[in-house]
C-alpha cells in the first residue's frame, strides 16, 4: 500500500473552527463575508486529502472513485423540501462511491468531518428494493460466508453495524431464521469514529485508509450480491 502524502494530508485545528462558527452564523451573509476562509480552510484541505488517497484507496480496491472535484459533497445544503432553511451544511463530507454506482446502487466509503463528530463509513446506505433483495438473499443463500463477515476479527474490532431496520421480517423472508437480525436490516453500513485530533495530526489518511482495507470482508459480500467487481 502506498502511504499517503502525510503533510499534504494535515488538517488543521481552523478547519473545524470554520464549521462551528458556521453553525452559529448559518446564513449567507456570513458565509460570503468569510468565503475565502472557506476555501482556503476547509475546501482546499479536504480536495487535498482526497488527492493524495486515490493512491493508497486504490491499493485497497481499484473500484472506488477518489477524485477532488466528484468525492467531495458540496457544502450548500438543499432546502427545498426541508423545514430547516439553513443554507449551509455545518460539516465537510467525501464519498468514495463504486464506479458502478451509477447503474446499481453498490457499496462505496464515505468521511464525515463535523466538530465533535468525525466518522468513518463502509458498506450500502438506503439500497434500492432490488439490492436489498439481493443483499439478503445471499445472506440467506450464503450464511456461512455472513457469520464469516460479522465476525471476522479486525472487522468487529474497528467497525460497527449501523443504519435502520425494520420491525418485523421482511416479506418473503422467514422470521424465525437465524439470522432474522440481519435480514431485517434496511442498511448494511459500518461505522467508525475518530477524534477531532485525530484528523488533525499527520498519517489521517493512512488511518481511513487502513480502516477501509478492514471493511473488506463486508464490501466483498455487497458487491458480489448486487454483481458488481471489488
Amino acid at each position: 500500500m502506498t502511504t499517503p502524502n502525510d503533510d499534504a494530508l494535515h488538517f488543521q485545528p481552523s478547519f473545524f473552527t470554520f464549521l462551528r462558527e458556521l453553525k452559529e452564523n448559518n446564513e449567507r451573509d456570513w458565509f460570503q463575508a468569510n468565503k475565502k476562509r472557506y476555501e482556503t480552510e476547509v475546501k482546499g484541505p479536504l480536495q487535498a486529502f482526497i488527492a493524495n488517497l486515490a493512491a493508497p484507496l486504490g491499493g485497497v480496491s481499484s473500484e472506488l472513485v477518489c477524485d477532488p472535484k466528484k468525492s467531495m459533497f458540496r457544502i450548500y445544503r438543499d432546502v427545498r423540501f426541508s423545514k430547516d432553511k439553513s443554507p449551509y451544511k455545518t460539516h465537510a463530507a467525501a464519498q468514495f462511491r463504486h464506479v458502478a454506482g451509477k447503474d446499481v446502487h453498490a457499496p462505496g466509503a464515505y468521511l464525515h468531518l463535523e466538530p465533535g463528530s468525525v466518522f468513518a463509513g463502509a458498506g450500502i446506505w438506503h439500497p434500492d428494493s432490488k439490492s436489498l433483495r439481493s443483499i439478503r438473499d445471499r445472506i440467506v443463500d450464503k450464511p456461512k460466508e455472513w457469520k464469516a463477515v460479522v465476525n471476522d476479527s479486525d472487522l468487529s474490532s474497528n467497525w460497527t453495524l449501523a443504519g435502520e431496520s425494520l420491525k418485523r421480517a421482511p416479506k418473503g423472508f422467514d422470521p424465525d431464521h437465524e439470522l432474522i437480525v440481519d435480514l431485517r436490516r434496511k442498511d448494511f453500513i459500518l461505522t467508525t469514529e475518530f477524534s477531532e485530533d485525530e484528523a488533525c495530526t499527520p498519517g489521517f489518511g493512512l488511518r481511513f485508509v487502513e480502516q477501509i482495507q478492514k471493511a473488506t470482508p463486508l464490501m466483498r459480500f455487497l458487491t458480489k450480491a448486487v454483481g458488481v467487481s471489488y
